[in-house]
């Protein structure tokens, strides 16, 4: 089997690239000692990431915003959202998030 030289720079490259941005802050930030506020900050980031994320996929349909009459993700997200307040249980959440929207697509195409 021949090796293609192109195609194995372009992996290496791309494995490059992506390991430098995870492990240069890595090395900086474990070296330091962040004070009480930065730590607090940083505390929030991941929920502020996923907040981000899962708006987007659920508030945005087909390029605009959509109402709650066009949008099956967001009708399913409203009582998810409750079953994760009240369980704090990501495979629960997960589960049940994954049913609702299945029940309501399910709905929808006999409608």
């Amino acid at each position: 089997m021949e090796i293609r030289w192109d195609v194995f720079l372009i992996i290496v490259g791309a494995a490059i690239v992506t390991f430098i941005p995870r492990v240069v802050p890595l090395m900086v930030l474990s070296r330091i000692e962040l004070p009480e506020w930065g730590m607090r900050w940083l505390n929030y980031v991941p929920i502020s990431v996923m907040a981000a994320l899962i708006s987007q996929e659920i508030l945005v349909h087909d390029g605009k915003f959509s109402s709650l009459t066009d949008n099956i993700q967001l009708v399913a997200a409203i009582p998810t959202f409750l079953i994760a307040i009240k369980t704090r249980s990501l495979l629960v959440t997960v589960l049940s998030g994954v049913i609702f929207f299945m029940f309501l697509r399910w709905v929808f195409t006999w409608v």
